[in-house]
């Protein structure tokens, strides 16, 4: 476990109130529209895709909310079907998961979780997880951050 700060970040975004399950699909079905408008727009992509959940569940049943975030550097104006946002930073816990999104929960929330859970630290309820290295929903190898801001 790492704690962080992240960076302040200029984003594209949608928001739902989803389940884990529904993540890909959800995700998936976002995705050329957002690419489209960065194209048509001509906004320039300022780092890989995020996904921010709030009180995140630790089963696949429960509701929750979801943003799905691309990073781009701040347009002069924005008149797009989409959410331009800034995120602040924040204080995080986290950790690198190197593999599937089989193994996401168990190999990189779960020890994270633990890690935090064992430490002084307190959950301030906002979970990111950072795609730094997609291969497509079949890839045996992905590299996602995982982070769990941390309360102040």
């Amino acid at each position: 476990m790492n704690i962080v700060e992240t960076q302040d970040m200029w984003v594209l975004s949608a928001a739902r109130r989803i389940r884990i399950r529904d993540v890909a699909s959800v995700s998936a079905e976002l995705y050329p529209g957002m690419m489209t408008e960065v194209e048509d727009l001509r906004l320039t992509v300022a780092g890989p895709w995020t996904f921010i959940s709030n009180d995140l569940p630790r089963d696949g049943k429960t509701l929750f909310d979801w943003r799905i975030c691309l990073p781009i550097e701040r347009p002069l104006a924005y008149s797009g079907g989409f959410e331009l946002m800034h995120l602040e930073p924040i204080i995080a816990a986290s950790a690198l998961h190197r593999g599937s999104l089989r193994t996401l929960f168990s190999k990189g929330y779960g020890p994270l979780v633990s890690e935090i859970e064992r430490s002084r630290h307190v959950f301030s309820g906002e979970s990111r997880e950072i795609y730094h290295d997609w291969r497509g929903p079949g890839s045996s190898y992905h590299l996602i951050e995982i982070q769990f801001g941390l309360a102040r």
